[in-house]
């Protein structure tokens, strides 16, 4: 890999590995680029597996203005309720529930599509009092975990596995903060035979596709030939409006000072130099009758 720092900046489409977490995750790219800045968007849980998307450099201050939407591979197994609400928790009840049918349960795919009501899993990394759900779950503490409103865009079934315990699997498109956990949960509980999340991939997250991704071990290969190049740290950030700056203006910019500019549609603008160059995230403000330019983050 290069040593040029300039080149260090922007995102990795990481197709995450099973039984990693997403801290594992970000431990093992600083360890292949030799970088200390690295971060991760969207939490996955360790069974699951697909897109990641990892910020190396200064790109990680732009994790917060990704795009939210989120698309997802489930199968959820019927008949059974865990601890964690998949595979990996304890058994809470076990029923055969053979006498579903995929009718049934698409049936009741409606009520998950829209802006829901969701309790997030007791095992999760959501924060309460300073602590990690998940920590005071494996304490044996009982915590009342508040329900939170969420948006399911689109869900189907992409196929159905009878059986004693029938799994049924699903596409599901959302936005952040979804637990798909929680959905084979409530799904179970609605069909009123229990259900849990038996494996997930994500397909898209914050723009980036599982077909775009790459394996540890493509990186791996990328940094010893020394053709590793993240994707461009402004690429994901197409959903802003975008104003180029004149070199005067630009230089100024850069140097922290608010810019008189004008007005756009959004309160966020990615902020280019003239003829190219990715400048960073402004802000825009209205200010004495002008609209203002304001550096928010500046690359």
């Amino acid at each position: 890999m290069t040593n040029d720092k300039q080149t260090a900046i922007g995102f990795i489409n990481l197709n995450k590995p099973v039984d990693f977490t997403s801290h594992d995750c970000v431990a093992k790219v600083r360890r292949l680029l030799k970088l200390k800045k690295v971060g991760h968007g969207g939490t996955l849980d360790p069974l699951a597996t697909g897109v990641l998307p990892i910020a190396v450099g200064k790109a990680t201050r732009l994790l917060q203005f990704l795009p939210e939407g989120k698309a997802y591979r489930a199968r959820i197994r019927l008949g059974v309720q865990t601890t964690t609400d998949d595979l990996e928790g304890e058994i809470l009840s076990q029923q055969p529930a053979s006498q579903l049918t995929v009718e049934q349960v698409r049936a009741i795919l409606p009520q998950f599509i829209g802006q829901i009501e969701q309790i997030p899993p007791a095992y999760s990394a959501i924060q309460r009092d300073g602590k990690r759900l998940y920590e005071l779950a494996r304490k044996g503490k009982k915590v009342d975990v508040p329900s939170r409103r969420v948006e399911v865009n689109d869900m189907e079934i992409l196929g159905w596995h009878p059986g004693e315990f029938p799994e049924v699997e699903v596409a599901i498109a959302c936005g952040g903060g979804t637990y798909i956990r929680a959905i084979a949960r409530d799904l179970g509980t609605i069909l009123q035979t229990g259900g849990t999340l038996a494996a997930l991939i994500r397909t898209q997250s914050c723009g980036l596709q599982l077909s775009n991704s790459v394996t540890f071990e493509q990186l791996e290969m990328q940094c010893q030939q020394g053709n590793f190049q993240p994707i461009p740290p402004d690429t994901l950030l197409e959903h802003y409006d975008a104003i180029a700056l004149p070199p005067q203006d630009a230089r100024r910019w850069c140097q922290g000072q608010r810019i008189s500019t004008e007005a756009v549609n959004d309160s966020i603008v990615r902020v280019y130099r003239e003829g190219g160059g990715f400048l960073g995230i402004g802000t825009r403000e209205a200010s004495q009758n002008q609209w203002e330019l304001i550096p928010k983050i500046v690359f």
